[in-house]
């Protein structure tokens, strides 16, 4: 028996759920770039949101001494009892908040362990407040596990911080967490504990909502900015906190895919659930380089900081003396969000004119071929991200074209 098929059926069709979703921006700025390169410009790449430095040479060696041990197998589901006792250490030694073994999770990198968290606790409609300009993946992941962005924005004259009457305001019964990022990816933006506080404040007055807190870049903070996490300003909170963190960026492990996060045990819980039907444990050798990262020496991470601020200083600094450009100086991570408001309404040479910090941006890479991120990928314009974690020489050539691509606009 023949079936007739309608030509229609046979097309692959996406499912609903990432109808919203696309691509990140980050990614397809850095393939046009890489395209270009390819074609023999010169492009100069400052979107690129990793430590330029390698791993520690202690964790690579006790890598290698995991594999010669044989440990290649699988692991406990969301983490080896050996990385979640140096896991619980570090939030006491450098936190100041106390975590059982059971309320420790370790995933295949942090954005696992938003995705597994959000998963596991939102329900159609479920509304998730994120100010902006936020990571880009935030929201994406938000809408995939079928919850609702409510975006904040928090422009350069509040230091790109949420404000506690803008909570307030945001709350609805439908509001399920409030996710906060500090420092900030991509302002660099950082709450003291006097910031913290009256968003805290907040969140005692309204039981019904969470706080995810991405502590990412916490040993990257600059100007003697002493890092605080909430957990540890306010402990009657803490039964609703998911504090994330991960090896990623204080440490150069990009690669190694290790994210982890402390919260109350049932959450913890219903996390690994989730886990054990998307990814099951993350990588053995990458867990046991990740215990090495968190227990051994760590000098370097504030030689490594003290680089950062260096080529901090110079963006800065080249950046406020273009006209058009306003730079806030970042108090934490390793990138610039500079208010390019003064390039929107310019011409370029071509006759194009500068629309949107989108445009300008890409007038940026086909001009002077330096590739920085538009304010729009992370939720507020007219803004572009620069990532300083690049070297000094390619920075001040970036910086060198950028002044004269401007100064070409009409």
């Amino acid at each position: 028996m023949t079936i007739a098929l309608n030509v229609a059926e046979t097309h692959f069709r996406p499912a609903s759920r990432i109808a919203s979703v696309g691509v990140s921006t980050i990614l397809e700025i850095g393939a046009r770039a890489a395209a270009m390169k390819r074609e023999g410009l010169p492009v100069i790449v400052l979107g690129a949101g990793e430590p330029d430095f390698d791993t520690p040479d202690n964790v690579k060696k006790a890598a290698k001494a995991a594999i010669e041990r044989g440990e290649t197998k699988y692991t406990p589901l969301d983490g080896t009892p050996e990385l979640k006792s140096a896991i619980a250490e570090k939030f006491r030694r450098e936190n100041s908040v106390d975590y059982a073994l059971n309320e420790v999770t370790v995933a295949t990198g942090a954005k696992q362990i938003l995705f597994n968290a959000f998963m596991a606790s939102i329900d159609p409609g479920d509304e998730v407040i994120i100010p902006t300009p936020f990571w880009t993946s935030y929201s994406d992941i938000v809408e995939i596990c079928g919850g609702v962005p409510v975006l904040i924005p928090c422009d350069g004259a509040a230091g790109f911080r949420l404000m506690a009457d803008q909570l307030e305001k945001a709350i609805t019964p439908k509001t399920r967490w409030l996710l906060m990022n500090s420092p900030s990816n991509p302002s660099g933006a950082a709450y003291s504990e006097a910031d913290y506080r009256p968003l805290l404040d907040v969140l005692l007055r309204h039981p019904h909502v969470w706080l995810m807190v991405d502590d990412m870049y916490e040993h990257i903070v600059y100007d003697g900015f002493e890092f605080v996490t909430p957990a540890a300003i306010e402990p009657r909170l803490k039964e609703r906190i998911l504090t994330v963190n991960g090896v990623s960026k204080a440490y150069a492990m990009t690669g190694w895919r290790i994210g982890y996060a402390g919260g109350p045990e049932p959450l913890i819980k219903a996390m690994a659930v989730i886990q054990s039907q998307a990814t099951s444990c993350p990588s053995s050798i990458g867990q046991a380089a990740a215990v090495e990262a968190l227990t051994g020496p760590q000098t370097f991470v504030g030689e490594r900081r003290r680089s950062f601020q260096r080529r901090r200083d110079i963006v800065v600094s080249a950046l406020n003396t273009i006209p058009g450009i306003a730079c806030r100086t970042p108090q934490g991570a390793f990138y610039t969000f500079a208010d390019c408001g003064g390039m929107i309404g310019r011409t370029a040479p071509n006759g194009k004119r500068i629309a949107t910090d989108t445009a300008f941006a890409d007038y940026l890479l086909e001009t002077a071929h330096v590739a920085v991120v538009p304010g729009s990928a992370f939720g507020l314009s007219p803004y572009f991200r620069i990532s300083y974690a690049t070297g000094k020489t390619e920075l001040r050539e970036a910086l060198r074209r950028i002044a004269d691509a401007c100064k070409m606009l009409s």
